[in-house]
């Protein structure tokens, strides 16, 4: 698909120009004045290139391009000016970001050649923004992977954790949630360096060693600086990171940070991972959030009430008995799943993944499986 160019100016003629000198070269698209140029960039965009005269009534040129690099940072963005000195070009060079600063009258070759260049760097960094979400999501599915495999509780915690994310920070208001859902998909990684007894005690709610004590409380800051690494999860890592500490200060990490500076992520993780917690340990839920309200200090009062208010969550679920070969991803198991013989192969709560999936169609390709399986499916699918 040819990339399209937008041209903003305050001169009918000046555009109309462009339109004749461009025709056939470039997908062009002009508006007159910068006010119907940005209502242009919000409702036809994206554009490779967008190219500005300076001087324009209400908003000058580089005002202009300074908003388009709000509304669409990837878009090239060029000044096209009969009245340039080295000021407006050095401005608009620092404030808009301008690619080509391009005075008038321009020639036809040397205008062409800007804007082959503009489309090309635009392609360049669409193109590597795309292999890096790429990269980012191949990232995170392979680290799924490795827990579901390293440790198959830690998953299943890390699964049920995902979707009461998902509800509180959509309850909340979060546009994006791809941010606190992966923080919560990850959250569990520190969980691999912990035996199998620390986590015993932990759900059974049994008192720590002072060393397994120390272990436990390491585990989120491990996870943290592990993910770090991987490019533009930054804030996930700083969720994953502050996922134990308290809504009053305290906690971990031992730091000043308290209320609403705490990322709201963590602050949803917090109350999600504790009653994750209370429910394995076979208390109602009910039970559990009011035993959690009664914890004062500890959980951000506003996220405790959106928890409540969508305990109703079952209800967009269809449940049904399937068999292991009519399993599909994106269902969650409503009861433990056993072979025959009684060995325990996935607990229930857990949401079905690729591996997951291809783990239990392995296995029942030697093993019988108890069938049907009891499974919560998403209405959205």
């Amino acid at each position: 698909m040819q990339e399209k160019i937008l041209f903003v100016d305050d001169e009918q003629n000046i555009l109309n120009s462009m339109r004749r000198q461009l025709h056939g070269k470039f997908k062009i698209v002009t508006a007159l004045g910068p006010e119907k140029g940005l209502h242009v960039v919000n409702s036809s965009g994206p554009f490779a290139v967008i190219v500005s005269d300076l001087r324009m009534p209400i908003m000058n040129g580089i005002e202009f391009l300074s908003r388009v690099r709000e509304i669409s940072p990837d878009s090239v963005r060029m000044v096209l000016s009969g009245n340039a000195d080295l000021a407006d070009a050095i401005d608009a060079v620092n404030e808009g970001n301008i690619f080509r600063f391009l005075v008038k009258p321009c020639s036809s070759i040397s205008l062409l050649k800007s804007l082959k260049q503009g489309v090309e760097q635009y392609r360049l960094v669409t193109a590597e923004k795309e292999l890096l979400e790429k990269t980012l999501k191949g990232s995170i599915e392979v680290l799924s992977d490795v827990l579901s495999m390293a440790s198959q509780d830690a998953f299943g915690r890390a699964s049920r954790i995902k979707r009461y994310v998902r509800e509180i920070a959509t309850h909340l208001g979060v546009e994006n949630t791809w941010q606190m859902e992966t923080a919560a998909m990850l959250s569990q990684i520190g969980w691999i360096v912990l035996s199998s007894d620390i986590l015993k005690k932990v759900y059974l709610g049994e008192d720590l060693t002072d060393e397994e004590q120390q272990l436990f409380d390491m585990q989120p800051m491990m996870a943290s600086e592990f993910l770090k690494h991987i490019p533009r999860i930054e804030e996930v890592s700083r969720i994953i990171a502050y996922q134990e500490k308290h809504f009053d200060g305290g906690g971990i990490p031992r730091d000043s940070l308290a209320g609403d500076q705490i990322p709201l992520g963590a602050r949803i993780l917090k109350v999600v991972l504790d009653f994750d917690v209370l429910e394995a340990r076979g208390v109602p839920k009910a039970n559990a959030l009011l035993r959690m309200k009664k914890k004062k200090g500890l959980y951000d009062p506003g996220v405790l009430s959106a928890f409540e208010a969508m305990f109703g969550i079952e209800s967009k679920y269809e449940v049904k008995d399937l068999s292991i070969a009519e399993l599909e991803p994106h269902m969650i198991l409503g009861q433990n799943i056993y072979t025959t013989s009684g060995a325990l192969l996935i607990s229930k709560g857990n949401e079905i993944g690729r591996v997951v999936l291809t783990r239990l169609k392995m296995i029942a390709e030697t093993t019988r499986i108890k069938e049907p399986v009891r499974v919560f499916i998403p209405l959205r699918l």
